[in-house]
């Protein structure tokens, strides 16, 4: 075997941006070769149509589309540099998830991506019919067996590539992100190299895509699963591995970063490339002065800079004094643009209107709506005059239950906590602060209220936030029963509280916008429950 210098492109396309990603994979290989000499590049999954692109995979134009690119590769990319990169075909009448080899101006092989994922957010089998055969290319005395994704997971088609004689498993993957699934996925990816007694290089994708965030963290092992190179978490680039007689060769090796970090960087990318992406200017929120909306404007100036970041704050007659200091003090600690714009005026506006209709009906939680929602017409009109999106703050806890005013707080075109705790927002807080100055210690250290009534507190209505959480997890993501939740020592009256309320609550959900998911089970495309239905929560 000759030395063979294999670089991992770890890079953010754009879904449906066939034209501009096959532009930046040209462009990388060019850099590469400059750059790192390099012998083979790697890319991710589906890379030219970007990863996921539904059901953009039914237009007409897909396929022609998708040709014109493998034609432009073969006669742009230099001929010297191996290229896999991974695209959807048509082949036969069938789709399939494809990776091709491209070498000397020639597509040299295709392989098609053999386990598909038709769970949590996968849902591959909608799309794709399944390979069956391994692929395995020679370059410069090396065997490389092409893998995609899934096919790590399930292990047979590693097995395959490897009986069919491949020195060094590469695979192409658009790996989502949520908590714990790092260190989850090296763990997996060491058994399978030790498995086979080969070296595995894994491409992931970098960047958000709609509720969908990609962490990257491309890594080479070798063949007693340790891991030789790693790529950084949350940056897009250019990792070189050098391979002698086969051995991948120490180099650049991120550490793996902490929870809080981790889930940080997480929400900062899908808000970013939400926003960026989607071509707006930037964004306007609410700013109340308390946890959640102080949390989300530090995510909002990280991810686009405090120039692109506008927040409001629209004080009633029940928002505290404290509550209007901190909001401006953090506004100024961030340099965004800030306004205070008082609502009492227009919510009067509307009791009066509505007072006929209402005689003879005592106040609930109507007269409170209506605050959130005279907020939510306010920042829609700055949205709409100046271009900003309107990025919502509610927490995933909130979310769950259903503490959100359709039409008002829930107004927006992303939350970027629609899929964090409330516990984590905390931790969230007070992580960001050691990395500088952001968010007012008294935001962190205040009992958290919504401010919509007298002396308002969350905690006089729901269980306190650590139980809360630990049952929502459960019902959520573990889909417990609420039997079993009790059985793991919570209260009845509490437990059968919170899931009826989830349940519930469906509705609001679905009419929420939409926002990264970092959870395990998000709500969103990987938890799908009827609105209507009668389905008891007890067993």
């Amino acid at each position: 075997m000759q030395d063979l210098i294999l670089v991992m492109a770890q890079l953010d396309p754009l879904v449906g941006d066939i034209a501009g990603n096959t532009a930046a994979a040209i462009e990388a290989v060019r850099e590469a070769r400059i750059e790192h000499g390099a012998d083979v590049v790697v890319f991710s999954e589906l890379f030219l149509t970007g990863y996921p692109p539904e059901d953009l995979l039914l237009r007409e134009a897909m396929e022609p589309r998708l040709q014109a690119a493998l034609e432009e590769m073969a006669a742009k990319v230099a001929r010297d540099v191996m290229v896999i990169v991974g695209y959807p075909g048509m082949r036969d009448g069938q789709r399939y998830n494809l990776a091709g080899v491209l070498f000397d101006g020639q597509w040299r092989g295709e392989y098609a991506k053999q386990a598909l994922p038709n769970y949590l957010v996968f849902d591959e089998d909608r799309y794709f019919e399944p390979g069956c055969e391994p692929l395995v290319v020679e370059h410069k005395g090396t065997r490389l067996g092409i893998l995609i994704c899934e096919d790590l997971w399930d292990g047979a088609p590693v097995r395959q590539a490897a009986e069919a004689g491949a020195d060094i498993l590469v695979t192409l993957n658009a790996s989502p992100f949520h908590l714990d699934k790092p260190a989850e996925r090296e763990r997996l990816f060491a058994e399978r190299a030790r498995e086979v007694a080969r070296p595995l290089v894994y491409v992931n994708a970098i960047g958000g895509q709609d509720e969908l965030v990609f962490d990257g963290g491309s890594l080479v092992l070798d063949a007693a699963g340790r891991v030789s190179v790693r790529a950084p978490f949350w940056q897009a680039g250019l990792m070189p591995v050098r391979f002698v007689d086969g051995v991948p060769q120490p180099g650049e090796h991120e550490p793996l970063p902490g929870a809080e970090e981790n889930l940080y960087c997480a929400l900062v990318t899908g808000l970013r490339d939400y926003v960026n992406k989607s071509g707006f200017k930037g964004v306007v929120m609410g700013l109340s002065g308390g946890i959640d909306s102080a949390l989300s404007l530090a995510i909002a100036v990280d991810a686009l800079g405090p120039d692109r970041v506008h927040a409001v704050m629209m004080p009633y007659h029940y928002t505290a004094e404290i509550s209007q200091a901190d909001a401006a003090e953090q506004a100024r600690m961030l340099g965004v643009g800030y306004e205070v714009m008082p609502i009492a005026a227009m919510v009067e506006a509307f009791t009066e209107t509505l007072a006929e209709s209402f005689s003879g009906l005592a106040e609930d939680t109507t007269e409170e709506n209506l605050q959130s929602r005279v907020r939510g017409v306010l920042l829609m009109a700055i949205s709409n005059k100046k271009g900003l999106m309107v990025q919502t703050t509610g927490n995933k806890s909130e979310m769950a239950v259903g503490y959100a005013t359709l039409y008002g707080d829930m107004v927006g075109g992303y939350n970027a906590l629609k899929d964090v705790y409330k516990t984590w927002v905390y931790r969230l807080a007070k992580w960001r602060n050691t990395q500088g100055p952001a968010i007012p210690e008294r935001v962190i250290t205040r009992p958290p209220s919504a401010e919509l009534a007298p002396g308002q507190q969350d905690s006089d209505s729901l269980p306190g936030y650590d139980v809360l959480d630990a049952i929502l997890e459960r019902y959520i993501e573990g889909d417990m029963s609420a039997e079993a939740i009790i059985e793991a020592g919570f209260e009845r009256e509490d437990v059968y509280k919170v899931v009826k309320l989830v349940d519930r609550n469906e509705y609001k959900r679905r009419q929420a916008p939409v926002g990264v998911r970092v959870t395990l089970r998000g709500f969103g495309r990987d938890r799908r429950y009827p609105i209507v239905n009668g389905w008891k929560p007890g067993e």
